[in-house]
């Protein structure tokens, strides 16, 4: 309570001069603006945040950016917005639907007043031009014309007269406004989803050294003056201008296993990363009968035979058995007939291989840049209809093609048909304590929740486990649709009433430890549960929910089954940030970005102060300043050490299957996100603008509706998810 009420004290102190959002204070004065596009501009900012922690009340600061609507006339916003002179042509429908859902909730002031600058709340937009409309003007039906009464009253003479008018008030009693009487009110935050451009402008505008942002927190504590606060002085609390200094160590790097057939059969990684040179896979996925379609027009058809062939030799090298040529010539063909072409091209593939017993494996996709739709189309169909899984590339690989980027993607392939990249040497000479002495399964869980503005999408709860004991490599996972904005996994466990079957047990936990079963041949002894995606308020409610379905689920396999749980939440989104004491200190920092070493860990200080909890930064920042992962152990039956836990969560970071770095947050919690945004596509096949960079998941059995189907998201019914087929269910697609 005392947190809270102060930080109230502080908010108020300086809401004088800056715009707040949630814990945030924004400010056109605090740096440049920065133009993201599409009417969008970019403020700068700060966090600040009062927590308990070892030290005791602990002030946490941060710098911030984020998006905000230009203060623009109405006419020059759409004309940022569709990009091009409104009054040279009349809009069309697609322009009407796309300004109705940029102005929607939007503040205006009127400019035809002079001083008077009267502010409204956009709602909507007129289905008629300005010039076509009329309203009454007394009881008996006396109508005038929107041109008229602006004219008449104002002595303002319409230009724009074939734009709609904005509708502001209320529903009920709506106001029009001329376009051009309007101004976009100043200092309003945008909240709804930034496409890919505004996205990479907002990164290039938050993107600093390291040590430029140590000296602008620096900078922002002494601008603010805590230490002359009144409501702090009230509450006798001393703020100090410096950053606290906090013990960190380095956990060394783990130790890869490659096949023994390449010249390294084994690497340590240097400053989080290491290459596939003279390496080859550690299990090499098979892939003998493969296609490739073409949905890129200015990709010739020598090209992408060009293009497939070096991938091929790509992945022969990095040790998959790999087919030379496609089972048939690559078909090149329109995006708007994506699914057309995969039913005639897989039919005719089939037609081929299925006399002879086979099956194929792996599609390969060239896509354009800017894809739209296509790319989850693609994705959608192949997974839930054809069975088949693929690989897309983008146009611009094809023109520009490197050895790395085959590389990666190779690794992305071989996961995707069964293989494996590299494991841990600790792993497979049964070293990592407390996982290699008994059959231990590793969870990762996450909910992922609609975009502003999506106001009919669910949530999509994903988990996915580790399949591969002792190894702890390979991750099988489902998915499910749930509740709008719920962040308890619904279907962890559950029960239903079968006509034939009576009483069913089922659910994601139950199911994949049924498949970590069926893998190894063994149950799991112990579980490890990394939980993503939990803000601190929530702990203790997705704790008591999500430990109970766990227990459940093992005790519908049997009675007595109930092995030691450790749960732990990982935390991404939060605003403490690392920096070395010495910015010159090699043994501390990474000299090419200035960040802190990947593997630093600290546990002391500015943790929870009676609670499990550390920061590790696992990877090696490239761009910017590094944000470690926040890891917060809410119940352990397992008894780890600080050390171990630590050590065992670092170590997975090396284990991502997509390329040779280690990464931010632990590969289980990082599947579990990206199957959690597959899922999506299969509802919502139009939400990205696709690539190669993909997601995965896969889905369960379950009776008619349960995966989703009687539960609500606001109004509309949460629609269960498309079945997955079975051979796609059983590998990584989701790479």
């Amino acid at each position: 309570m005392l947190l809270k009420k102060l930080f109230k004290c502080l908010t108020l102190f300086y809401v004088n001069y800056l715009l707040q959002v949630a814990r945030s204070f924004y400010s056109p004065n605090l740096g440049r603006r920065q133009q993201l596009g599409d009417g969008l501009e970019s403020w700068r900012g700060f966090y600040q945040s009062i927590r308990p922690t070892q030290m005791g009340l602990s002030l946490n600061i941060d710098m911030s950016s984020t998006a905000f609507i230009e203060p623009l006339p109405v006419i020059d916003f759409i004309a940022q917005l569709l990009n091009r002179n409104v009054s040279v042509r009349p809009l069309s429908d697609a322009d009407r639907v796309k300004i109705k859902k940029a102005l929607r909730g939007v503040k205006v002031e009127v400019t035809h007043r002079g001083n008077m600058r009267r502010k409204y709340r956009i709602f909507g937009l007129t289905s008629q031009a300005t010039r076509e409309l009329t309203f009454p003007i007394d009881d008996h039906g006396t109508v005038k014309t929107v041109l008229k009464y602006f004219q008449e009253t104002y002595g303002f003479n319409i230009q724009h007269t074939t734009l709609p008018c904005l509708q502001v008030g209320n529903q009920q009693r709506p106001n029009f406004l001329p376009m051009e009487v309007c101004k976009i009110v100043e200092g309003q935050r945008y909240s709804k989803r930034l496409n890919e451009k505004q996205i990479t402008a907002l990164l290039k505008v938050t993107c600093q050294h390291p040590q430029q942002r140590e000296l602008d927190i620096l900078q922002t504590v002494n601008h603010n003056s805590y230490h002359e606060d009144p409501y702090a002085r009230e509450f006798g609390i001393r703020i100090d201008e410096r950053l606290a200094s906090v013990e960190a160590r380095v956990l060394p790097p783990p130790r890869l296993k490659y096949h023994d057939s390449g010249r390294e059969k084994d690497v340590l990684p240097r400053i989080g990363q290491w290459n596939m040179r003279h390496k080859k896979m550690v299990n090499g996925g098979r892939v003998k009968e493969w296609i490739c379609i073409n949905f890129a027009r200015n990709v010739q058809d020598s090209a992408a035979r060009s293009f497939c062939r070096q991938l091929a030799d790509m992945c022969e090298i990095s040790g998959m058995d790999f087919s030379k040529d496609p089972l048939l010539p690559p078909l090149c063909t329109r995006a708007e007939h994506v699914e057309r072409a995969l039913r005639a091209h897989y039919r005719d593939a089939m037609n081929l291989l299925k006399p002879l017993g086979r099956e194929l494996d792996l599609l390969i996709a060239i896509l354009p840049d800017n894809n739209g739709p296509l790319y989850g189309n693609l994705k959608r169909i192949c997974e839930t209809d054809l069975g088949l899984v693929s690989q897309c590339c983008l146009t611009k690989h094809v023109f520009k093609t490197t050895q790395q980027y085959l590389a990666n993607v190779a690794l992305k392939i071989n996961v995707k048909v069964g293989g494996r990249n590299t494991v841990l040497v600790d792993a497979l000479s049964r070293r990592i304590p407390l996982v290699s002495d008994r059959p231990t399964i590793i969870f990762g869980a996450d909910v992922t929740h609609p975009h502003p503005g999506e106001d009919s999408s669910p949530s999509i709860a994903a988990v996915v486990a580790s399949q591969d004991w002792p190894e702890v490599t390979k991750y099988a996972g489902l998915v499910s649709a749930q509740t709008r904005r719920q962040e308890l996994i619904q279907d962890l466990f559950k029960v239903w009433q079968d006509p034939q079957r009576g009483t069913v047990n089922g659910g994601m936990v139950r199911e994949l430890l049924l498949s970590f079963h069926r893998s190894t041949g063994q149950k799991p002894q112990r579980i490890i549960f990394y939980r993503d995606g939990v803000s601190e308020g929530q702990f203790y409610q997705v704790l008591l929910y999500e430990l109970d379905a766990i227990r459940k689920a093992c005790a519908s396999l049997e009675s007595n089954y109930q092995p030691p749980v450790t749960f732990v939440v990982v935390q991404k989104r939060h605003h403490t940030r690392l920096f070395a004491n010495n910015h010159n200190d090699q043994r501390s920092v990474d000299t090419k970005s200035g960040n802190i070493l990947p593997g630093t860990v600290v546990d002391s200080k500015i943790c929870h102060p009676t609670e499990f909890d550390f920061y590790l930064c696992s990877h090696a920042g490239i761009q910017g300043t590094s944000r470690p992962a926040h890891y917060h152990v809410l119940w352990d039956e397992n008894n780890f050490t600080a050390d171990g836990l630590q050590t065992l969560t670092n170590n997975l970071c090396y284990t991502y299957a997509r390329c040779t770095r280690s990464v931010s947050i632990v590969p289980p919690a990082y599947y579990a996100h990206l199957a959690a945004f597959r899922a999506r596509f299969y509802m919502e096949p139009d939400t990205s603008d696709g690539g190669s960079v993909a997601s995965g998941a896969t889905t369960s059995r379950a009776p008619p509706g349960a995966r989703g189907g009687s539960r609500a998201a606001g109004n509309v019914a949460v629609k269960p998810l498309p079945e997955l087929k079975e051979n796609v269910k059983r590998v990584m697609f989701y790479c």
